[in-house]
């Protein structure tokens, strides 16, 4: 698949609400995902990429997505996978959301690789480890996003990011700021780094 331009992120369109691994679309394109914490800024990370302001639903109550929403245009699809770690869900709640989570980076043959959103302040969180220790046993590759870029002083910035690039072997990794429009191109460029060539789509085998 040729680079992924600005078009490709605007013309995303929402599909459908999986709830559970049988519900999922039809694996007819390659798929990102989406991944984060409830409170990381995911949703408003979407909608800036897009330049659309309520294709992924943000919301004041962190944990409300309970279900893999499904965005695409005519090339290409993205997985946003719920929510995690949001204190106030119920246990069960979120042992469903982990298998859930797990089964779809286990088992979806059109998945390409996962946009890991991590708020700054707080980046490499106990699940956003275990999101990339599953990933990397079903040998996705990953891009961390560090949202809320703005709230750190330049050197805190610069901190963050090295830190996190050196924690994390063979992932890439960027500062990003949904309100201030930070890192926009450098994440779409990283996502269109995920995609694979048309010869090495996801789901297909040699002869």
């Amino acid at each position: 698949m040729p680079e992924l331009t600005a078009r490709d992120f605007r013309t995303m369109r929402f599909l459908l609400s999986a709830p559970k691994l049988s519900a999922l679309p039809a694996a007819d394109r390659c798929e990102i995902a989406f991944a984060g914490r409830s409170n990381a800024g995911k949703s408003s990370a979407l909608n800036a990429l897009c330049e659309q302001g309520n294709l992924a639903r943000t919301s004041k109550t962190p944990g409300r997505t309970q279900a893999i929403n499904f965005f695409e245009n005519e090339r290409l699809r993205f997985a946003d996978l719920p929510g995690y770690g949001f204190a106030r869900v119920p246990p069960a709640i979120k042992a469903e959301w982990g298998a859930l989570i797990e089964g779809y980076l286990a088992k979806r043959e059109t998945l390409s690789g996962v946009v890991l959103i991590m708020d700054a302040r707080r980046p490499l969180l106990d699940f956003d480890r275990q999101l990339i220790e599953w990933g990397a046993a079903y040998g996705l590759s990953f891009h961390l996003v560090l949202t809320k870029a703005d709230k750190l002083s330049r050197n805190d910035q610069h901190n963050i990011l090295r830190r996190t690039r050196a924690a994390v072997d063979g992932a890439t990794a960027q500062l990003f700021s949904s309100s201030k429009r930070i890192g926009i191109d450098e994440a779409r460029t990283a996502i269109s780094a995920l995609v694979p060539e048309p010869d090495d789509e996801p789901g297909e085998t040699a002869d």
